[in-house]
């Protein structure tokens, strides 16, 4: 049997080959820390099956670039270890040095906490739930962090006011808005990363403060997240609209053809879709079927008040339905040809002010004004 010491090796291997782990500190941080400890009460196989570490193939799916979902409510995933190459990038992107002091707001399964102390970071980690603070707290004390990381249970909207002062605050679970909190808590050329919410995705924006009570975004890194709970989940007025299923939209009743032979990969897809969110507010997710809607996972402009609307696949195709199918979908169409025309633009050439929405004892910081650098 290949060893745990082995199929870490290998992963973190393969890691560097595709491009996806950079810099000698991290590469180490990731072949030093087992990521078995942190997942040590099972995750979800993907297959319908628990698995847990008396399965003959749990150190091999511990040691792929997957994301591990590791607590399950009412049948959604509510906690997870996210995958390894999207925490790569993220770590890679806080600029950790030796001393960083960095808030994490989401703890996850402590794997990321391990990663960041073991390059060297001061990090204090929260998170609401308190299973979750208490497994995380268990897979550090095993692995012999329990000095350098500090778990606290509370809510990661309040931040922990009383060590302001951070280098970073880094965000590991989706968000609608940016609490104020953070932001007043970062030291000076501090900055925050965090996964908000933008035409049904949770695209990462690195944050600066902009002034009291504002921010200042650029666009980071393509990726997905599991949303929070509580006010960082909230809905403000003029967002886009919440994903939607397939199933609850009309059929199909307009076509265009595809633009693309063969299809955009899932990274310059998700530039097009992060630019048609930039530029219209109907645009979120839609899951369906294959073939359906908005295919299996794409991006489509929503009918609110008449129902159906237009998708747009990562071929460039468009399928629309509802009464204005024929409206939608010429809209579509112009929105992939305006992304084209402005010399396809990726996420990180993005930036906006961050504004102040939701309730008034409980602020978010919401992007407003998405602008093409």
């Amino acid at each position: 049997m290949t060893s745990a010491a082995e199929l870490r090796a290998r992963y973190v291997e393969g890691l560097r080959r595709d491009g996806l782990l950079g810099g000698e500190d991290l590469v180490r941080a990731f072949g030093a820390v087992p990521r078995e400890e942190f997942v040590a009460t099972g995750f979800d196989g993907g297959d319908g099956r628990w698995v847990g570490p008396g399965d003959p193939d749990f150190l091999p799916l511990v040691y792929r670039n997957h994301p591990l979902v590791t607590k399950v409510a009412d049948g959604v995933p509510v906690s997870s270890s996210s995958q390894p190459s999207l925490m790569a990038a993220m770590i890679e992107s806080l600029e950790l040095r030796p001393g960083s002091r960095v808030l994490e707001i989401g703890v996850g399964t402590g794997y990321n906490a391990a990663l960041m102390a073991t390059m060297g970071a001061r990090v204090t980690t929260m998170d609401i739930a308190p299973d979750v603070v208490e497994r995380a707290e268990a897979a550090l004390r095993r692995f012999g962090l329990a000095g350098s990381v500090d778990v606290r249970l509370g809510d990661g909207y309040l931040g922990v006011p009383a060590e302001a002062g951070y280098d970073r605050v880094v965000v590991t679970v989706g968000v609608t808005g940016v609490s104020p909190r953070w932001l007043d808590q970062l030291g000076p050329d501090g900055y925050l990363l965090a996964p908000v919410e933008h035409a049904g995705n949770h695209p990462v924006l690195r944050i600066r403060p902009g002034g009291p009570g504002m921010g200042e975004a650029r666009g980071e890194l393509r990726a997905g997240f599991m949303s929070a709970a509580g006010p960082l989940a909230a809905r403000y007025p003029g967002a886009h609209p919440a994903p939607r299923r397939t199933g609850a939209l009309p059929p199909t009743t307009v076509r265009h053809p595809p633009r693309w032979h063969p299809p955009l990969d899932v990274f310059r897809y998700h530039d097009l879709w992060f630019a048609v969110g930039a530029w219209d507010r109907r645009t979120t997710f839609c899951a369906g079927p294959a073939g359906g809607w908005g295919g299996p996972g794409g991006c489509v402009l929503l009918d609110e008040v008449h129902g159906g609307g237009a998708g747009l696949l990562a071929d460039g195709s468009v399928q629309a339905s509802g009464p204005s199918a024929a409206r939608y979908a010429a809209d579509a169409l112009a929105l992939r040809d305006r992304w084209i025309a402005r010399g396809e633009p990726t996420i990180s050439d993005w930036i906006a002010r961050l504004v102040p929405a939701g309730e008034p004892d409980q602020p978010i910081l919401v992007p407003t004004g998405w602008i093409q650098r």
